[in-house]
């Protein structure tokens, strides 16, 4: 997929209630953030990461995706063919809780998890 051949009225990328209440309780205790940002960068030993950020606007180059009539995701254009088909959920393991993505586009993942690579 290329982002010119991206569909706007198709959600990019899929988000569980767990990950959506996580990011409203985010977006609560900021205070001033009004939506979540999604983009990679390159980083790591496998070749990107997923950076989430909670912003006050949106860039010029964002799509925007609501989640819900809390919670609006905004995903970085430039990052939308390695991040399409997505799932992005929040995982509870024992006292740790952390977003989990669930990409297919990865092809390879580093041993720690933080970065991933889709070639």
């Amino acid at each position: 997929m290329t982002v010119e051949s991206f569909n706007p009225a198709a959600a990019a990328v899929s988000v569980t209630p767990a990950a959506i209440a996580h990011f409203k309780r985010q977006l609560t205790q900021d205070g001033e953030a009004t939506a979540v940002r999604l983009s990679v960068k390159e980083s790591g030993c496998t070749g990107f990461m997923y950076v989430v950020d909670l912003v006050k606007q949106a860039e010029a180059n964002d799509v925007e995706q609501a989640l819900n009539d809390d919670v609006l995701l905004l995903i970085d254009k430039g990052s939308l063919g390695v991040v399409n088909g997505t799932e992005i959920d929040l995982v509870t393991e024992g006292v740790n809780r952390q977003l989990r993505f669930l990409n297919p586009n990865a092809k390879d993942h580093c041993g720690c998890g933080e970065s991933f690579s889709v070639v």
